[in-house]
């Protein structure tokens, strides 16, 4: 389980957060939902450790994670999807996906089938260089990268951002699968709310780099969520 407690994010002079808590459990998807510039990307980078908080903390299955690095985080089960894919485009999609070797033992260092299983695309594509997929199948590889970490926490930044509705659908059933399995929790950055209202079991809409408005899908009203973000 991943814990963010009342953490301040600093760009400088700027604050970028303010007092953010949220907490993701494993079998289930929290969307954290806003409009641009709100906060969103700003609050992953902090759980992957990119960007240092000034308070408040950040626990990893009851580890306190706060002062690790990224790579250190990596090694505890911390995959992310940035937004904007970020792939390697002179690199072939196969040594794409090996790039999520780093943080692994020597022994699990090869891709998991359930990679194909979810995107076959990327199967048929190994030798294809990343830079001459499509937005799309860039999206799923950069997926793909993430889950050959094993990871036991998620972070996905506007996977749907660009991306066409047949991809999309194909992204919904991954996270439904990912979720199904149980051992993994999901951070899911969206604007696409209908996207998000399908998959998400807890609700977060920031603004201004605080969370201003949260609930869980017991007690969801796509309605409200709409107006929150849109005050």
């Amino acid at each position: 389980m991943l814990k963010v407690d009342n953490i301040n994010l600093y760009y400088g002079a700027a604050q970028a957060l303010r007092g953010v808590t949220i907490s993701a459990e494993a079998g289930k998807v929290t969307c954290v939902l806003g409009r641009n510039g709100v906060g969103k990307t700003s609050l992953l980078r902090a759980m992957v450790g990119q960007y240092p908080i000034s308070g408040g903390s950040i626990t990893l299955d009851g580890a306190d994670i706060t002062g690790l690095r990224p790579y250190e985080r990596a090694r505890l089960g911390i995959g992310l999807v940035p937004q904007g894919r970020e792939i390697f485009p002179l690199l072939t999609v196969e040594e794409n996906l090996k790039t999520g070797f780093g943080p692994l033992k020597r022994q699990d260092r090869y891709i998991p089938d359930e990679v194909f299983s979810l995107f076959p695309v990327l199967q048929s594509m190994l030798s294809r260089r990343g830079g001459d997929l499509s937005g799309g199948q860039q999206q799923q590889l950069a997926i793909g990268r993430a889950l050959v970490m094993r990871p036991k926490l998620l972070l996905l930044d506007e996977p749907t951002e660009g991306i066409q509705p047949s991809i999309i659908k194909d992204i919904a059933r991954a996270i439904t699968y990912l979720r199904s399995l149980g051992n993994i929790a999901i951070v899911l950055v969206e604007q696409y709310l209908d996207f998000a209202c399908e998959l998400g079991d807890n609700f977060v809409v920031m603004d201004r780099g605080a969370v201003k408005f949260a609930c869980d899908r017991s007690n969801l009203d796509p309605g409200e969520i709409s107006r929150q973000m849109a005050l």
